[in-house]
């Protein structure tokens, strides 16, 4: 899949607020500063079309980009580290799961994982949530291109191994595996 154009369409702080757009829908889902908001700006080749920070939490609304005017990305708040008090991690957590319950358009989660770093027990967490509530979901192992590829591949392959999920290593310095998470993307909306 060629993406030729890409255009971000509102922020809102929770699932009410959003728009049907009548669009498959991916949403990205990950720990703070993982580079959730970085994937989109490679994948689409527009740099800061999604906001990026290197400060953990600064995406707290619900960010939805048109891509082709085919899917949605939806850039969802960060679970984890964040400079932000208990209640409104709270209550991101809650915004979280009701959106990635209800919002009726998803067609996939997709997984941010920092490659860098040992699995963390609100990534595994997070895994086992969406296991147990049967959604869809695959893996992107983000940051690759601070680790070699071999590490990459293995850390990918022991994620795959480990929750029989899609897991693709993913660099925004060499868009590594780009190709292949957006075929993969289009199989799953054709």
């Amino acid at each position: 899949m060629k993406i030729t154009k890409a255009k971000f369409l509102i922020s809102c702080p929770s699932i009410k607020e959003c728009p049907e757009l009548n669009l498959p829908e991916f949403a990205l889902i990950g720990r703070s500063n993982v580079g959730k908001s970085s994937f989109i700006n490679s994948v689409v080749n527009i740099k800061g079309l999604a906001k990026t920070s290197n400060t953990p939490g600064k995406t707290k609304l619900i960010n939805l980009f048109s891509i082709n005017d085919k899917f949605i990305f939806a850039d969802l708040p960060g679970y984890g580290f964040a400079k932000v008090s208990a209640k409104t991690q709270n209550q991101w957590q809650k915004n979280l799961e009701n959106y990635l319950l209800k919002r009726n358009s998803i067609v996939s989660l997709i997984q941010f994982i920092d490659s860098r770093i040992p699995l963390q027990q609100n990534d595994l967490q997070m895994i086992q949530w969406i296991k147990y509530n049967n959604l869809p979901c695959f893996i992107v192992a983000s940051k690759t291109d601070k680790i070699s590829k071999a590490q990459a591949l293995t850390f990918c392959q022991k994620l795959q191994s480990q929750f029989d999920l899609n897991v693709f290593p993913f660099s925004k310095t060499d868009n590594f595996s780009k190709e292949q998470i957006l075929s993969y993307m289009e199989s799953l909306i054709i």
